[in-house]
């Protein structure tokens, strides 16, 4: 019994050994990087019920430092056995694959003749990679990046250093046009109240406290508290000066007109509507004063501001 597994043994290695030298390549040339598979044909005697497939997570699946194995099957088809082995090597000249066991067989000496993919005559290695091809307009694109970058430090320099003083100064020109506005919006409407009608008292009432706060954002000041006696010296606060400046309004003008209302509010007698439509006259006329003030102080700063700059 001895004897015939010795001898068993000697013929299969000489079939298999037999059977490697007809190994073949597919394709039949092959360069660096080229993925290829060695096919080795095995004797008749070879018999598979089915194939033995190699991955790369199966223990026996050879590692060689030049040659990634992809995938190894040992099959038998149309009577025939064979050995394939999917792989792509990664230098020139003869390579020897590493000892490979599967279904039972191992198998050695298989070797591949790699070709270099540079010229004749230059040493068996890998060309140098590739330089990156830039893309269209990539050197716009971070140029004007940069730029940009450049013109957002200076103009956050130039509003620490004097943008802040601007953005206030229109800032408090538009709330001075908005102001006006909202007051003129507002006498147009008591005069609609006194065409239609409606009680007089209630409209003196409005008409002063409005006119009241319409003079504390003009100047600043709380004038909501203010009589009339107190208007007298409030003629003095600075905004109110320039307004009678140049215009034709009299210093007493606020005192006037809020003794002039309270008169008709307080008196026991029903106010006519030919003295709301007087005081809402004197209103449109304080507000036209105020606006030509407010433009003539803006025309003044203005040559100021460039003496300044200059």
């Amino acid at each position: 019994m001895k004897r015939f597994l010795i001898l068993t043994l000697f013929i299969l290695t000489c079939v298999f050994s037999h059977a490697q030298n007809e190994a073949y390549l597919i394709p039949r040339k092959i360069s660096v990087g080229d993925p290829a598979v060695l096919i080795l044909p095995l004797s008749d005697l070879f018999r598979q019920e089915s194939a033995v497939i190699l991955t790369p997570l199966s223990p026996e699946f050879p590692s060689h430092p030049d040659i990634d194995f992809h995938r190894i099957i040992l099959e038998e088809r149309g009577g025939t056995g064979r050995l394939m082995i999917e792989f792509t090597a990664f230098i020139p000249g003869v390579l020897e694959f590493p000892e490979i066991e599967i279904g039972g067989l191992t198998f050695t000496d298989l070797s591949v003749f790699v070709d270099s993919v540079l010229a004749g005559g230059s040493t068996p290695a890998l060309s140098a990679p590739a330089s990156t091809l830039a893309m269209p307009g990539t050197a716009l694109m971070i140029y004007g990046t940069i730029a940009g970058i450049i013109l957002i430090i200076l103009f956050s320099i130039w509003f620490v250093v004097k943008g802040r003083i601007i953005f206030n100064s229109l800032r408090e020109k538009l709330k001075r046009r908005m102001l006006f506005s909202s007051m003129k919006k507002t006498e147009k409407r008591f005069s609609r109240s006194v065409l239609n009608g409606e009680d007089n008292r209630i409209i003196l009432d409005d008409l002063s406290d409005q006119f009241r706060i319409f003079l504390s954002v003009l100047t600043g000041e709380n004038c909501r508290t203010m009589t009339a006696g107190e208007f007298e010296k409030f003629s003095l606060h600075p905004v109110l000066i320039l307004i009678m400046q140049h215009n034709d309004i009299s210093r007493s003008f606020l005192h006037d007109f809020f003794r002039d209302c309270d008169d008709l509010r307080f008196s026991g007698i029903e106010a006519a509507s030919q003295d709301i439509v007087y005081l809402l006259a004197c209103l449109r006329r304080f507000i036209a004063a105020a606006e030509n003030a407010e433009k003539e102080k803006v025309k003044n700063s203005v040559p100021a501001e460039k003496g300044e700059a200059a």
